[in-house]
């Protein structure tokens, strides 16, 4: 009957505990557990709890789950920031950081199993079965032990020949390297001798190969004799030497070179170094058509799309394929069928300038440095130092150490070379374009008078005679005979040609201009190749018939 009464006061939903909201209405003093007014007390005994409780903890269990998850525990930290919200989701991050990085894996090698060592019997079978060098103690078969017809040698046999290859190093000489590869003395001096009757030891450039072959020597205690030596001596020349007979012989190989310039056309389009780019001229190249053009005109604003660049260059080829570009020997630019500028790189005088068509040469630059002292006074009105009066300072003056060297500053002729009143010690030199350049108070003069000087020579050393109150360089520059300020000169040297070295220049512009573009990219037919090849087959039959 109880039971029956319980599940139906269940059905009809029986409040067994007070919620909060109830407590809450009553009063804190209530605790008493009560049911519907119409339910017996005696339908509570203990029994009927002990029924009741999982049922409890469940919903209370339901009641924690749904607060939990209304619980925003990631909440966004760019918003509401310093609130208890935002610090609880700080938390959590940090948590769940730690817990990550707790987590994080080690890396490291997998150690696996090393085999041990084969020793004793088992490498030597192991070692038997091996395909290495004979040099390097490889053996076939099964390793036996040595009998009595086995002799121990008295000493080991050697190479019957040792080849090497010796590099000539920057500064070093062919006798040197020679002697390094082993060969003696006596016949390094004589292989040097002989390869000098061929070629001047310095036309041999820095980094050559040298094939050396040595021979058996007769001791250990003398040094290999030389059976062979090769080598490439120059673009066009493969030199070569051979004992026979006891003696060593020099075998010269001359090799053939195509000396045709190598011509480059084409429009100048939206980009002249683009342009030449892709015809084919190399980049040094076009850098010093551009360079030389730009003394003649403005390369951004004289120059048309619709205009076309030539540059020829320096080339050479050999019948073994080696090939070496040069200098940049011609640049124009042609407009509309007229050329708008044609220079021609030319020696003259010992100088190499570039010269217009017409045989007129032009170099631009500023005047060196005299001395490398400071500058201590400048041109100008000034109080002279001794005299204790203001007035005018032609030149420059230069600090510097007694002995110091003085420099020409360009090109020139000496003028004057001596003393002179208060200048003391005086070079004065004569430039082109009415131009003229003096040095005084030099305590050693190093040139004579008429002596032809370059620019950076030493023509004297710094010193304190004449007018002076120690050791420096009084600089001055002329113009027409009379002094100029030297920082308002850019020097600009202006040479023709005339005569018969004109005429050479128009023949070699001539000739030059006469070249094909893209002659000498053609097939370079070897001479040593002039014949065809031939099969084998028809060489021996050749042989049998007579």
């Amino acid at each position: 009957m109880r039971k029956a009464f319980l599940q139906e006061q269940h059905r009809e939903g029986v409040r067994l505990f007070k919620s909060i909201e109830m407590l809450a209405d009553q009063g804190m003093g209530s605790a008493a557990i009560t049911a519907e007014p119409s339910a017996p007390a005696s339908a509570f005994s203990g029994p009927i709890i002990e029924k009741i409780w999982p049922g409890l903890l469940t919903g209370k269990m339901e009641q924690w789950r749904e607060y939990l998850a209304q619980i925003d525990w990631v909440p966004d930290l760019g918003r509401n920031i310093g609130s208890f919200t935002w610090f609880r989701g700080l938390a959590t991050l940090v948590l769940l950081c730690g817990f990550a990085l707790s987590l994080f894996p080690e890396f490291g090698p997998i150690s696996g199993h090393s085999k041990a060592a084969l020793t004793g019997l088992h490498a030597d079978r192991a070692r038997s079965q091996m395909i290495t060098p004979l040099a390097y103690g490889a053996d076939t078969g099964i390793r036996m032990a040595a009998t009595d017809a086995v002799r121990p040698l008295a000493q080991s046999p050697e190479r019957p020949y040792v080849e090497l290859i010796a590099t000539l190093g920057q500064g070093d000489s062919l006798r040197r390297v020679l002697q390094r590869a082993g060969i003696a003395d006596s016949e390094a001096g004589e292989v040097t001798n002989l390869i000098s009757e061929a070629i001047s030891l310095d036309e041999i450039k820095p980094g050559t190969k040298i094939d050396v072959t040595l021979g058996r020597r007769a001791s250990q205690n003398q040094p290999r004799p030389l059976d062979q030596m090769a080598f490439r001596a120059r673009f066009d020349l493969n030199l070569e030497i051979q004992r026979s007979g006891g003696q060593l012989k020099l075998n010269r190989q001359p090799i053939m070179v195509d000396n045709t310039p190598l011509r480059v056309k084409g429009v100048v389009g939206t980009s002249l170094y683009r342009s030449a780019r892709a015809a084919g001229a190399p980049a040094g190249a076009v850098q010093k058509f551009l360079q030389v053009i730009g003394k003649k005109m403005s390369v951004s604003r004289d120059i048309r799309a619709t205009d076309e660049f030539d540059i020829i260059l320096d080339y050479r080829r050999a019948e073994t394929g080696e090939v070496e570009v040069g200098d940049l020997l011609y640049a124009g630019i042609e407009r509309d069928g007229k050329m708008k500028a044609q220079m021609l790189k030319w020696t003259s005088g010992g100088r190499s300038n570039w010269f217009e068509a017409s045989g007129v040469g032009q170099s631009r630059g500023e005047l060196v440095r005299p001395t490398r002292g400071r500058l201590t006074s400048r041109y100008g009105m000034r109080r002279h130092p001794i005299l204790r009066y203001k007035r005018m300072h032609s030149g420059m003056d230069f600090g510097g150490g007694y002995g110091s060297p003085i420099y020409a500053v360009t090109d020139g002729t000496v003028a004057y070379a001596g003393r002179k009143g208060g200048y003391g010690k005086y070079v004065k030199l004569k430039h082109s374009g009415s131009l003229a350049s003096g040095y005084a108070h030099m305590s050693r003069i190093a040139v004579r008078n008429g002596t032809r000087v370059r620019k950076g020579q030493i023509i004297g050393y710094i010193g304190s005679t004449g007018l002076s109150t120690g050791p420096h360089l009084h600089y001055e520059l002329y113009r027409n005979g009379r002094t100029i300020n030297p920082n308002s000169v850019k020097f600009v040297e202006r040479a023709a040609l005339n005569g018969k070295e004109l005429a050479r220049f128009k023949d070699e512009l001539q000739r030059l201009r006469n070249v094909t573009p893209g002659a000498a990219l053609g097939s370079l037919k070897s001479a040593s190749n002039n014949q065809e090849p031939q099969r084998e087959i028809n060489r021996i039959e050749k042989t049998s018939i007579s």
